[in-house]
């Protein structure tokens, strides 16, 4: 993760603009597209590039793919419990 670091930046500048790409994780996992818009165009004014903002996303596709794999589990339960 220190390559993501620019040369001359203090930990507190590197973590503002982790909780920006944290804030984008979150606004892709709740799926709001107004804040989507807001913490992308946050995220590139404190420096985040296409990259860093991609690994955001992939955090929120996995966290909500977990949950729509439970969701599914509880389906197929269900549906054996009606001798489907």
């Amino acid at each position: 993760m220190t390559d993501r670091i620019p040369t001359g930046t203090t930990t507190r500048d590197t973590g503002r603009a982790l909780r920006h790409e944290h804030a984008l994780a979150v606004a892709h996992a709740v799926q709001c597209p107004y804040c989507i818009d807001a913490y992308t165009q946050d995220c590139q004014q404190k420096g985040a590039d296409i990259e860093q903002m991609t690994e955001a996303l992939h955090v929120a596709v996995a966290i909500r793919g977990g949950a729509s794999l439970v969701h599914g589990m509880q389906m197929r339960e269900k549906a054996g419990k009606l001798g489907m």
